[in-house]
Order: C-alpha cells, then structure tokens, then sequence
C-alpha cells in the first residue's frame, strides 16, 4: 500500500471506528460499574418489592393487580409476586425454579429478555421480573451510523485536500524530470502545500536558467568558433609554405586573441547571468562609475582622436553591483567609440529621470538601420558582415551590457540620433535594488 490517499483514508476511517467503539463501551461500563449504580438498581427492585407486598398484604389481589398495572406502565415486563415457596400468590402457579434468578443474570449479548427474582422485606414475598433484557454496549451504533457515514464523507474531503497538491506536484516533477523545463506546480493555495510548490517553482526556474544558458553558450560557442579556427587553419598552412612567415605568424597571432576575448566573454556573460555568489554589492555613485570608465578608454578614444564628453547633472547613487555596471557602462562606450569619425566627439551623460538614473551614451557615427535596433542587444548580432571582425569585436558588448542592466532591474535601449546613434541606461534610482539582485 504506497499510495498515501489510501493510507490517510484508512487511518482516519480507522480513527473514527475506535472513537465510536470507545464512547460506546465507556458508557457501556459507566452504567453497569460506576458507583452508586448497584445501589439505585437494587434499591428500585426492593421498592417495586416492598410496594407490591403491602398492596397484596393491604388489598388483596385486586390491590396487587392493579399497583402492577400502574407498575408496568413505566417498566416494561411481566411482574408476578411469590411467596417464599415460590407460589405465585394471583395464580397459584409453581415459580419456585424462578427463584434462583435473585439479581441481574442474563448476557445482554445472547439472550433478548431477563428473568429476576428480587426479595421484599422480610425474605416473605419475592417479585419475579420477567422483560427484556437492557441494551448492551453495542445496541446503539445503528442509531450512530449516519453520523459515521458523514465523518467518513468528510474525512474523504479532507485526505482528498491533503493528497491533491502532492499528486500534482509528483505530476509536476515527473515531467520536469523528463525534461519538460517550463512546466510549473500550482501555487493557488496558501498553505504548506503552496509554500512546497512556490519553493519547487524557485527550484525550477532556476534550473531552467542554467540549463538554458548553458544550452545558449555551447550554441554560441560551435557557431562562433567556426570562423576564426577556420582562419586559424588558413593562417598555420600559410606560415607553413609562404616566404612572409611574420605575415602569417601576425595573422596566427590576431586570430588566437581573437578566440581569448570571444572565450573570456562569453563566460563574462555566463556568469553575469548565473553566479550571484559572484556579485559585489554595494552603493554605487554613478557620476564617479562614469568618470572611471572614461579614464579606462582615453586610450581608445585618443587613438582614434575621439573626444569624450561627460556632462553629470545629477548626484546619483544606487546599490548594485559596481563592476556588472561598469563593464555595461564600458561596453557601450568602446562601442560607441568604435564607430564615432575621427575628430569627433561622444557625448556621456547621467540625469534623473523621476525615479530612475538615466546613462546616455551618444556618438555621431552613421548609425544603425531602423530594422536592426531590435537586434541590437542579441548575441553576436553584427550590423554588417564582418564590420565588428576587423576591429577585434564579437558581437557581445552589447549582450553583455544588457544583461547586466537588466540583473540590476534596469533598461537598455538603443535609437538613431541622426547623427549618431544614442543608447541609453535606465536604472532604479533605489536601494531596494541590492535585494532583487539577490534574487535574481
């Protein structure tokens, strides 16, 4: 017997069988042993007794028939009065053999009527009670077995309500073992049982998450290395027999970085989205994250003769975790950089917008088509062919970015300046953002 319904249903039917089997039995043995029972049973029968020997001893036979009328009104039977050889004093009819039934003798359990002798004063006259027998400890439970059957009902109820959200939870587990990761447990019940699924929904997502991006970076790892270790290959045959080893061994060399920052950022990317334990989290001054990142790419930017522009309106603050926010703030601003004409400038900004910190990062490139700003933000999304490969670039600066953002419960979005392209940061303006990063 696994099954737990069965199990819960038989124990409360179990239950409900020894309470009623003990409430009958105790009143049972109450009322024939409790004290001060003998006493007001034997003292009843030796007044029946007393009154039917002074109605005959008084009256006559007449007087005793009709104090047994009147008598067995109220006790139910036959009541006859002996004298002590046992003559019945109306009838005259031998009842000597009844005489030894002196005090209750009968099985309740076997026989349906009782016969008892019970002597009156003197040990003269004895009454003979010929009735039926009282009810034994069991009598009662036909009278009782509505009410068992509506505590069964009940308990039927109630194993149904226990056993319900387990048999749906076991549902919901079988199939996310069978690898169904979306599927969920109901959580429309606030008890232990909604506690139980809401923890295994946690569980869920969170499994969900890692597996998926585990799935998402083994996808993005083969469809990515491709190119570069086909260049690779071309590379090492080239040094192999061309005349321009250092041309060849340069080409080796450009194309091995480029793999180390493809793998360095993609696991950037993973374990921004699945290590939390790896989050620093603390206040964060945004005008002084910004200053950093700008000091970070002056090199870049001089190289380029690019001029960067910070103009902070606000003093902001927020907690989160200050480096995912910098390596955000740094991707956007290489790449802004990356694609900002020479003797031009990009224009860093941070206001406050209501409730939430704004950063704008602005350059007056040639922009992006319109149909590509969706896309902006995937995984190795590139505007042009193989624009981003010439400078070293893979297509995650920006996926990274916007994963980061979005940990902190933040919004990247991307428009065309003409000229230019603008992105802009929103981040809470709260520190209830340390918690949801926790969380996330």
């Amino acid at each position: 017997m696994r099954s737990i319904f069965v199990r819960i249903f038989l124990l409360f039917s179990a239950t409900l069988l020894v309470c009623f089997a003990g409430i009958e039995l105790t009143n049972w043995v109450r009322n024939r042993f409790a004290p001060g029972h003998h006493d007001f049973f034997s003292a009843s029968l030796s007044l029946q007794a007393q009154e039917a020997s002074h109605a005959y001893d008084s009256g006559g036979k007449e007087a005793l028939r009709e104090y047994f009328t009147r008598l067995e009104r109220m006790f139910p039977g036959h009541h006859t009065l002996v004298d002590q050889h046992g003559i019945d004093v109306l009838t005259g009819a031998d009842r000597s053999a009844d005489l030894r039934h002196v005090g209750p003798h009968w099985n309740p359990g076997t026989q349906s009527r009782m016969v008892l002798a019970w002597p009156a004063q003197y040990g003269k006259y004895h009454i003979l009670i010929d009735g039926p027998a009282p009810p034994g400890p069991w009598s009662a439970i036909p009278y009782y077995l509505w009410i068992g059957a509506a505590a069964l009902a009940f308990s039927y109820i109630l194993t149904l309500l226990l056993a319900s959200p387990l048999r749906s939870l076991e549902q919901a587990v079988q199939r996310f073992g069978a690898g169904d990761l979306s599927v969920r447990a109901s959580t429309g019940r606030k008890d232990e049982f909604g506690e139980l699924a809401g923890s295994f929904n946690q569980m869920a997502e969170r499994i969900e998450t890692l597996l998926t991006a585990e799935r998402r970076l083994l996808q993005d790892v083969s469809h990515e290395l491709r190119s570069p270790l086909a260049r690779l290959e071309f590379a090492v045959e080239l040094a192999r027999t061309s005349t321009d080893r250092d041309r060849a061994l340069d080409r080796i060399k450009k194309e091995t970085q480029r793999l180390g920052t493809l793998v360095s950022e993609l696991l950037q990317v993973t374990r921004a989205e699945n290590d939390p334990e790896s989050r620093n989290l603390g206040a964060i001054l945004l005008g002084g994250l910004l200053e950093d990142v700008i000091a970070d790419t002056s090199v870049e930017s001089e190289a380029r003769s690019v001029a960067l522009h910070l103009n902070v309106n606000d003093a902001l603050e927020l907690s989160g975790d200050r480096e995912l926010l910098r390596r955000a703030v740094e991707n956007v601003l290489r790449n802004a950089i990356r694609f900002a004409p020479e003797q031009t400038a990009v224009d860093i900004s941070l206001r406050k917008n209501r409730e939430h910190a704004v950063i704008a990062i602005r350059d007056y490139g040639p922009g992006v088509p319109e149909d590509s700003l969706s896309n902006l933000f995937k995984p190795f999304f590139r505007v042009e062919a193989d624009r981003n490969r010439d400078s070293g670039g893979v297509g995650l600066g920006l996926s990274i970015a916007q994963r980061a953002v979005a940990i902190h419960q933040g919004e990247i979005r991307a428009r065309n300046a003409n000229p230019g392209l603008l992105v802009e940061i929103e981040l809470p303006n709260s520190t209830a953002i340390m918690e949801v990063c926790k969380t996330f």
